[in-house]
């Protein structure tokens, strides 16, 4: 891969992160709400209020306050939460787990569902499969992911209480490392459940549309006249060609993914970043709120980074383009 393409895509990328940066410092002391009475009590003796505040550094001015909050993102030392009094980093790291995990296996589930059906869409054009898929693709991207989420909680937490109605273990936990795996995985399964129902439909036309485009180039037909196999045609060749921008997809898709856990964990009532998140904003929780984003931020330069790389990997063509520039 070309030096001087990458030089630049670094440095776009830092461009990017250093604006999320300002930003982020500056949003967050411009929105309404007082952070100073969010961790400062009246009851409070005047040399504890001195000590909180030049603790959380709000008795320096403004662009001190701007260069140690450089400092606490780039070493990711995001101070004390104002709600928790304990570090951010270490509520971040106790939450992070749970979220990876609903995230990771959605994601996975959704995207092997929704190629698969796309595929054999498109290699059932004017069938019955092809019409059910594309109009299930339609059916689930066009409901908002909270109202699938509530109606499967509804049904299947409530109604039939198959699944917990809420929360990420059962109260009190089970005893025994087997034992608590199971009920974890009994408590993520809806949540799960929902977000790969939410995500196969948008991948399935993605799909299906690309399918049927490279099945219907002049290099497919002539495979198909040397006589290979239907399988090494769409797997070997088609699907080799459409692999890019797939990619791409999957890897952008990540930072939607992990802003949509604020949603389902709020409606699972699941203890993860997404509930730490919604819960620092609403509380002016600044310290914890800046760093949610800024991590946010953060993953989506480096999915859009990487998506660069993998795309330029995969294609010749991108890197040829890279040469000639």
């Amino acid at each position: 891969m070309n030096r001087k393409w990458l030089i630049r895509r670094i440095l776009s990328s830092l461009g990017v992160l250093a604006a999320v940066l300002v930003l982020n410092f500056v949003l967050f002391r411009i929105m309404p709400g007082d952070a100073i009475s969010t961790i400062i009590d009246p009851s409070f003796s005047p040399e504890a209020k001195a000590l909180l505040r030049e603790l959380y550094g709000l008795d320096k001015p403004m662009l001190e306050q701007f260069f140690i909050y450089m400092k606490q993102m780039l070493t990711f030392n995001f101070g004390l939460s104002f709600l928790s009094r304990r570090p951010v980093w270490q509520e971040l790291l106790s939450r992070l787990p749970s979220t990876l995990i609903l995230m990771s296996v959605s994601m996975v589930l959704s995207s092997i569902l929704g190629i698969w059906l796309g595929i054999k869409a498109a290699l059932n054009r004017g069938k019955f499969v092809e019409t059910l898929v594309l109009r299930l693709g339609a059916v689930a991207t066009s409901f908002p992911g909270f109202f699938v989420q509530l109606v499967l909680l509804m049904l299947l937490a409530r109604t039939f209480a198959i699944f917990p109605l809420r929360g990420s273990l059962s109260v009190p936990p089970p005893t025994g490392t087997f034992a608590i795996i199971l009920d974890y995985a009994w408590h993520m399964t809806l949540p799960v459940l929902s977000l790969t129902l939410m995500g196969f439909g948008g991948w399935a036309l993605y799909v299906r549309n690309l399918m049927v485009r490279v099945l219907g180039e002049d290099y497919v037909l002539m495979a198909r006249a040397r006589g290979l196999t239907e399988k090494r045609i769409v797997y070997g060749h088609a699907f080799r060609t459409i692999l890019p921008p797939i990619l791409t997809i999957l890897l952008m898709s990540v930072p939607g993914l992990v802003s949509g856990a604020v949603i389902t964990e709020s409606v699972f009532s699941l203890y993860g970043v997404g509930t730490f998140l919604l819960e620092a904003v609403s509380g002016h929780d600044y310290p914890s709120a800046g760093a949610a984003f800024y991590l946010l931020a953060l993953i989506t330069i480096i999915s859009n980074f990487f998506a660069d790389i993998v795309y330029g990997l995969v294609d010749p063509r991108v890197r040829i383009e890279g040469r000639n520039r």
